[in-house]
Parts: C-alpha cells; sequence; structure tokens
C-alpha cells in the first residue's frame, strides 16, 4: 500500500525504511532535505513540500505524521488539512496528549477525512525489531491500514485498543510504566555499586537474564551499557523527561488512581537536573540552625 510519511525523524526514518523493505510505496517528506535524502536512498519516494506528498498518493491517501507532539503537530495538521480529500486518513504516530487526539479526531472528521491515534514504542531498536504499534480509531479504517501496521510491527505487535484517543492513552501509561522500571534498574545497580564487593555489574545483569524475574529488554539494555562503560563515567546523571509522565501523573490526580511509583519516578527526574538543589540547601541549613549540624560550604 502507499503510505506519505511526514517526520523524518529517528522514528520516522525507521518506519519509512522497513515499510519500504516490506514492499509499501511510502511518500517521505521533512523540512529539512537531509533526512529526504536518506530515505530516497532507501526507497522511498522523495519530496519537499506537503502539497507534493499529497499529489504524489493516490487516493485514498494515508498521511502519517512522526512529528513533535504539541504545537508542531497542530501546525502539521493545520497545513496538510486543506490539501486532503474527503475519505482520506491521518495517522498522528506522535506522542500527543489523547485529549488533542480525540480533539483532531473530531475537528477532521468535519472535513470528512478519517484520523488514527497511534502511539510507537521501539526507540532506535525499531528497525531491526519492529515497533510496538498501540492504535486509537475507527475499525475499518484500521484495517484498511493494516498491511502497512504488520510490516512496521514485530509479530503480535500492533493492535486497534480502542476509539480515537485510546492508541496514545495506551502509549501513555506504558510510557509512565516505563519510569518507573528505569528508576527501579537504576536504584538497584546504584546499591550493587556501593556494596563493598568487588561486583562485576555487566556480569551480573547478564545473569539476570537467564531465568530471574527481572529479566527483560532493559536489563539487556543495562549489561550492554556496563559492559561499554562499568562506571557509566563519560554519562551524566542528567535524565529528560518526555512529558507522558507528567500526563499520566496529572491523569491520576483526575482520576484519583494512586501512582507513588511513577510519581516518585517522574520526580526523580526533575532532581537528576538541578546541580544543586535549592530545597537541599535549605534544609542542611535547618538542620545547623536547630541541631548544629556541620554544613559544606558553597
Amino acid at each position: 500500500m502507499e503510505i506519505g510519511m511526514v517526520g523524518l525523524g529517528r522514528m520516522g526514518l525507521n518506519m519509512t525504511r522497513r515499510l519500504v523493505r516490506g514492499g509499501h510505496r511510502v511518500v517521505a517528506f521533512n523540512r529539512s532535505p537531509g533526512p529526504v535524502q536518506e530515505a530516497e536512498r532507501d526507497g522511498a519516494v522523495g519530496v519537499h513540500t506537503l502539497a507534493e506528498l499529497v499529489e504524489r498518493l493516490t487516493p485514498p491517501r494515508t498521511v502519517w505524521l512522526m512529528v513533535p507532539a504539541g504545537a508542531v503537530t497542530t501546525q502539521m495538521l493545520t497545513d496538510v488539512t486543506p490539501l486532503l480529500a474527503r475519505g482520506d486518513t491521518v495517522v498522528d504516530g506522535g506522542n500527543a496528549n489523547y485529549r488533542d487526539s480525540q480533539r483532531r479526531a473530531a475537528a477532521l472528521a468535519d472535513h470528512g477525512l478519517h484520523f488514527l491515534d497511534a502511539g510507537v514504542s521501539g526507540g532506535i531498536w525499531g528497525l531491526q525489531i519492529g515497533f510496538c504499534l498501540m492504535v486509537g480509531g475507527e475499525e475499518p479504517v484500521y484495517r484498511r491500514l493494516e498491511p502497512a501496521l504488520r510490516s512496521l510491527a514485530p509479530e503480535e505487535g500492533y493492535a486497534l485498543v480502542g476509539p480515537h484517543g485510546a492508541g496514545h492513552y495506551t502509549k501513555m501509561v506504558h510510557n509512565a510504566i516505563e519510569y518507573g522500571m528505569l528508576q527501579a534498574i537504576g536504584e538497584g545497580f546504584e546499591l550493587l555499586q556501593a556494596s563493598g564487593f568487588p561486583l562485576d555489574l555487566p556480569a551480573i545483569a547478564e545473569l539476570w537474564n537467564h531465568g530471574s524475574v527481572v529479566r527483560s529488554w532493559l536489563m539487556e539494555l543495562a549489561q550492554r551499557a556496563l559492559a561499554a562503560d562499568p562506571a557509566l563515567e563519560s554519562i551524566r546523571g542528567y535524565v529528560e523527561d518526555s512529558g507522558e509522565g507528567r500526563w499520566a501523573v496529572a491523569e491520576s490526580i483526575e482520576r484519583a488512581v494512586p501512582l507513588p511509583v511513577i510519581t516518585l519516578a517522574l520526580q526523580t527526574r526533575f532532581r537528576s537536573r538541578q546541580e544543586d538543589s535549592f530545597s537541599a540547601r535549605v534544609i542542611a541549613a535547618l538542620r545547623q540552625q536547630f541541631g548544629g549540624h556541620v554544613v559544606r560550604e558553597g
């Protein structure tokens, strides 16, 4: 089938490659020309404007957006909607807020356009092992796109999880779970490092991947990272967040669903970005005031 891929970043370009390898015709657009040239070398049809992308697709068209959530996605939808015709489909594969996806589905429906929100997981390994796809929207539209989804995903790695918004809601929760898992692995290895024993951390990560209850792909990646740099001296402990953890915590407050592990994992990411937190200085000052405890000079 044909897919118009808009956005050729780390995910979009590799998704384009998998689609081409799966026998699909991909028309690829990116605001900067370099990734378009890469996509062309891999067998895609490169274009330099959205209008050209729409012109090169056969109706009913499918345009898949892999651009940053928020203002960039909104602008891209504003630009592409007038170029499309009734019966065409837009897929948003970015990490959008599910409420935005619900609104966008309704707005596109007013123009006679279909919409799918697709949570995409797989990172830089997706080209090799496939992308997990969590799709929300109308089943007939999903079924029409299923050949492309099958090419993008590993076996059993894609599903229609619910109506509009459900795909991005599921991806939000997926990423929130990831926050907690990463935090637990990080804390566990810090405790191992501080044990006083001459522990081989890469070997332990490798060991745990053989029969232990914590074996996982993340543990495999931990072994890989620690084998390359056992003390991780080349990496600063500064951890960004994609925004989906924040949305999940806000959703938990609204729905009165306790997420203590995920919430703390998110807060710990915020702390990782502070060289010297003001709150810690306040606490040190108070301990000095009430107990005469020694403080370290700044």
